[in-house]
């Protein structure tokens, strides 16, 4: 004999006990009379004793029934609690949030922002993985990306931020003057090298003819703004990160070729988390006019 009771077996005891009858215990669970008949028989064998005398009005608990009663509530009791404290947990924006993007964008973007949402938000960690490469959502290695992209993957949701801007600059120490494409040639260049995952970069350089120029290659955009303000040469950069450096002046206007939309991305299963979403909605609420910037001129 089995005398383990599950959770159901303690359900049908509970539904019993209050509906008095196997029709008002059916009811209450959506079943059928002959159904609860049956669980209810099966749980007095499994104990080996009589849980309820039956009479023509009803079913009323024995002594031991009675004790299957009360543990059966304290058991309800204790689920329920459980399920309002984790759900609870879940709507209060608390707990770790993993973000994914790059590490100019962390530089020059979203280290300040990222100090504010920790007063905003003053339950959530961040926990910021910065990567050129593009981190997979689908498999969790982060619950937000923001990152450039053409458009969002089939399997991800996504908001676009803003257009991510780019010209030449170079060191002011390198007194050169502005000029348009035709005279870039002549420059001493800094490019991607081949490990840098950067295809419409190396595109534009070969097209341009600027490729043999280089002077020095890097795997990163960072890189390359350590060298231009190190007077190495010029470089392709993104113009928020370059507008607001005293040091580095734009030779020339925004390369329309070279633009791409910044997208903030998440997981269609983690949007309604409610960390998750205080942080899709703290981003999301900024305007991110650091990446409006005038590229009418020159500076």
């Amino acid at each position: 004999m089995n005398s383990k009771l599950d959770w159901n077996d303690y359900q049908t005891v509970l539904l019993i006990a209050e509906a008095g009858t196997l029709s008002g215990a059916a009811q209450r669970s959506g079943t059928s009379h002959p159904t609860m008949f049956r669980r209810i028989n099966a749980v007095e064998q499994k104990l080996g004793v009589r849980l309820f005398e039956r009479f023509r009005t009803g079913y009323r608990l024995t002594s031991a029934g009675e004790e299957v009663a009360t543990t059966a509530r304290e058991i309800e009791e204790l689920t329920n609690a459980t399920e309002r404290r984790v759900a609870g947990r879940d709507l209060r924006p608390s707990g770790i949030v993993h973000l994914a993007t790059t590490d100019s964008l962390l530089w020059g973007l979203l280290a300040p922002e990222i100090a504010h949402l920790r007063h905003v938000e003053p339950d959530i960690v961040l926990d910021v993985t910065v990567s050129n490469e593009i981190s997979d959502l689908s498999f969790r290695e982060a619950d937000i990306a923001i990152r450039p992209a053409s458009a969002p993957e089939d399997h991800l949701i996504g908001r676009r931020l803003g257009r991510i801007r780019q010209a030449v600059y170079a060191a002011r120490s390198l007194d050169l003057s502005e000029g348009d494409q035709s005279n870039w040639a002549g420059l001493p260049w800094i490019g991607p090298n081949a490990s840098m995952s950067y295809p419409q970069l190396h595109a534009w350089m070969r097209a341009s003819g600027v490729e043999a120029r280089c002077v020095a290659k890097t795997d990163s955009v960072l890189s390359m703004l350590a060298a231009v303000r190190a007077g190495t040469g010029v470089a392709i950069l993104p113009c928020y990160l370059a507008d607001p450096d005293p040091d580095l002046r734009r030779l020339g206007p925004e390369i329309e070729d070279l633009g791409v939309d910044l997208w903030m991305l998440t997981h269609p299963d983690l949007r309604h988390t409610a960390r998750v979403r205080a942080v899709l909605d703290f981003f999301g609420g900024l305007g991110w006019s650091m990446l409006k910037t005038d590229m009418s001129r020159p500076k």
